[in-house]
């Protein structure tokens, strides 16, 4: 029996939901390098702005391709690959503070202000960075199955001990000429018109590499925010994803919790909520983004 491809075991195993994937360019962020970006106008010039960061080993559309549409009914909606990320910045060494310093060069070459950011899995963890480093820049949060720490109990921390381990040993290989250019021809397969949701999907999927996996990782293994969470002023909401076996749910409670005045948005649904649970998460996502921007509204003075 000849092998099944993996394009093939996808379609017999995945749901993938159908939705409109908007169109995107590349975007020079001066000093920083090139990133993809997606820019879908909201329903009037004047809409509020939200920018959507994607989770580990994605890409800005592959997270959010679903909650786009959606959310461009009430918001201009904004998705970017992260750092070696899709076809993200490629850069010597990956940082969570690298991923937000982008967030806030984006927002200038668009001239953005006072933005919604929401963040998914690791794309929460660079959400709260943003609001952290620019906090000027930043109107209100939306975390979605996402943690304020890592490291929590003994196995995880035996894990992300030997992730820092790997990454030694992979140092010189993550930045060689071969590795850089795997991961930037995986990058420009992107470019190849999909004939379902499912080829696109497989392409975004496999424009990340492995090696940038393993520094994203290592770098959500020593973040810690449990700190300054309570310091965090803007409104924010938590999507909770309540099968969530990869960030427990109780922890993403505890997240909200720290953060003043912050709301809970549950989902039933496990940690890939945002697509294979897309029908689920997708209404929670709206609600949480539409929540933030009310709250936004009443903090505004009133003119007399």
């Amino acid at each position: 029996m000849a092998p099944i491809s993996p394009r093939r075991a996808l379609r017999r195993s995945v749901y993938l939901p159908w939705a409109r994937i908007p169109a995107g360019r590349m975007v020079e962020l001066p000093g920083r390098g090139s990133t993809y970006v997606t820019d879908t106008p909201g329903p009037t010039p004047g809409a509020p702005t939200v920018v959507l960061l994607h989770a580990l080993g994605c890409t800005g559309l592959l997270t959010w391709y679903p909650a786009v549409e959606p959310l461009a009914r009430r918001f201009r909606v904004v998705t970017l690959d992260q750092r070696w990320h899709g076809r993200g910045i490629h850069s010597e060494d990956f940082s969570l503070r690298d991923c937000a310093d982008d967030v806030a060069a984006l927002l200038d070459v668009l001239e953005l202000e006072q933005v919604i950011v929401a963040g998914y899995s690791m794309g929460g963890i660079v959400a709260q960075r943003v609001w952290r480093q620019h906090p000027d820049r930043v109107g209100g949060l939306v975390l979605a199955a996402t943690s304020d720490r890592f490291q929590v109990n003994p196995a995880e921390r035996a894990f992300f001990a030997g992730m820092g381990i790997s990454m030694l040993a992979t140092r010189q290989l993550s930045r060689s000429r071969t590795a850089v250019r795997a991961t930037r021809s995986a990058a420009r397969a992107l470019a190849l018109e999909p004939r379902d949701v499912h080829d696109w999907a497989m392409h975004e999927f496999r424009s990340t590499s492995p090696w940038a996996v393993g520094q994203a990782l290592a770098a959500l293994g020593r973040h810690h925010s449990r700190p300054w969470l309570g310091r965090i002023d803007v409104p924010t909401a938590v999507v909770v994803t309540c099968r969530d076996h990869v960030i427990p749910s109780s922890r993403q409670v505890a997240l909200a919790r720290a953060i003043p005045g912050a709301t809970t948005h549950e989902v039933d649904a496990g940690h890939a909520a945002c697509v294979l649970d897309a029908e689920r998460f997708v209404p929670a996502a709206v609600e949480a983004v539409v929540t933030v921007q009310a709250r936004r509204r009443d903090r505004r003075p009133k003119v007399s």
